[in-house]
């Protein structure tokens, strides 16, 4: 079992909303909710062939905290420019790390070669049921813990989106509640999508952002189906609102938030998301790079 992790209770424009810290998970995001999910589901024989998953980091360390402590090997295939303490955090968990270049490879090509040639399993970062259906446990723990300190059940939840598996299985965990998805401003191929009724990929050239966590290129058909079905809506925050954020749950909430982790805070920060009675945002993950995030404070 992995361990809950915590709601605060803060006021936005008069409103009382609970962020779920899902920063402050073992491996220090989310992912490790659809990584344990998935992992314990595999039969004897799967184990001792080992996982290959795909990530930039969050769910890289995801699968290798599960796989360590179910005694599974795990590969995991990751950019060469991912921040270095999710490198480092995945190496010192015991998984094989194998580099790609994000601008020129296939990330998903490597890995699927790699499960083939190893015999493993590959595990998608959100393009999977097990997955989706792992995510989702942290909606349905926040809404207790939200009926426990007297809060609503949840009306309205924000969402950091990259491939949108987290947004997916809380979208099927709380099937009353409003969904909207975040992203950061250029990466917003999940909301175009909503909007437009298909997939719509990132366009050419995007910006740099500092939501490392969050550069899908292009959402699956199974998250995006999910979300399409059940009404969600998708906005944008910029580098700075994200900053901003981040320096806000340090300074008042004593978090360490990652960029990609502090977009749905952005979002009810900034206003782009109006915050309602029952609202729940969740702060999805906390491995910053710290030379990155001291010159954040620093600002």
């Amino acid at each position: 079992m992995i361990p809950a992790t915590p709601i605060y209770i803060i006021e936005i424009r008069g409103v009382s909303v609970a962020l779920k810290a899902e920063s402050l998970q073992p491996m220090g995001a989310f992912k490790l909710r659809g990584a344990w999910h998935r992992l314990t589901a595999l039969d004897e024989a799967a184990r001792r062939r080992g996982v290959v998953a795909f990530s930039s980091g969050n769910h890289a360390q995801g699968i290798a905290w599960a796989a360590k402590k179910l005694g599974i090997a795990a590969t995991i295939v990751m950019p060469a420019d991912a921040p270095r303490s999710k490198r480092d955090g995945t190496l010192a968990l015991g998984a094989e790390v194998v580099d790609y270049d994000r601008a020129t490879q296939s990330r998903e090509q490597i890995a699927a070669q790699l499960a083939e040639a190893r015999g493993a399993t590959l595990v998608p970062s959100f393009d999977d049921p097990w997955i989706i259906e792992g995510q989702g446990s942290c909606g349905l723990e926040a809404a207790r813990q939200m009926v426990a300190r007297g809060l609503p059940e949840p009306a309205q939840v924000v969402i950091p989106c990259g491939g949108g598996g987290l947004a997916a299985g809380i979208a099927l965990a709380l099937p009353d509640a409003r969904i909207t998805v975040v992203e950061p401003e250029g990466w917003d191929d999940m909301r175009r999508s909503l909007e437009a009724g298909w997939i719509e990929p990132v366009g050419p050239n995007p910006p740099p952002t500092a939501c490392d966590s969050l550069q899908t290129p292009r959402v699956s058909p199974l998250t995006f189906d999910v979300l399409s079905r059940r009404g969600a809506e998708g906005v944008t925050v910029s580098e700075t609102e994200i900053a901003a954020a981040q320096r806000w749950a340090a300074e008042r909430l004593r978090l360490v938030v990652e960029p990609g982790g502090a977009v749905a805070l952005a979002a009810l920060m900034s206003g782009e998301v109006q915050p309602v009675a029952g609202t729940l945002a969740i702060l999805s993950g906390g491995n910053v790079d710290l030379a990155a995030y001291a010159g954040v404070l620093a600002a």
